[in-house]
């Protein structure tokens, strides 16, 4: 690895959006008709059983993503690929830096919706 890239994490995050999501509209929910009708408590309390599933080895984070993330990395698992300080959102950025590789993290929320994320290098 040369040294400029390490700085860079790679994570992979599962994304919940609610009602104050900056783009009501998803792969899963094309019209936003869900997202339009889910409080940020309830995406909230959907991704912690969610984690609690990841957490306890009920299922596997890649799987979960897969199926319930709003977002497009769902495609991949969750997947991101790899990035630098400020190409995220701050506080999604702030967790993932926080993060050791293998650790997932509590609710994080962004404009984008509500987070949990896997630091996977």
């Amino acid at each position: 690895m040369s040294s400029s890239s390490s700085d860079k994490v790679r994570a992979s995050h599962i994304l919940i959006k609610h009602e104050g999501s900056r783009r009501k509209a998803s792969w899963k929910d094309p019209e936003g008709r869900i997202i339009t009708n889910t409080t940020r408590d309830a995406a909230v309390s959907q991704l912690k059983a969610l984690r609690d599933d990841i957490v306890s080895g009920k299922s596997k984070f890649e799987d979960v993503a897969s199926r319930y993330s709003d977002c497009s990395s769902a495609k991949r698992g969750g997947d991101l690929g790899s990035f630098g300080r400020k190409q995220m959102q701050k506080p999604f950025e702030e967790a993932t830096y926080a993060l050791k590789v293998g650790e997932i993290s509590d609710i994080v929320d962004t404009d984008s919706g509500v987070h949990i994320i896997k630091r996977t290098g």
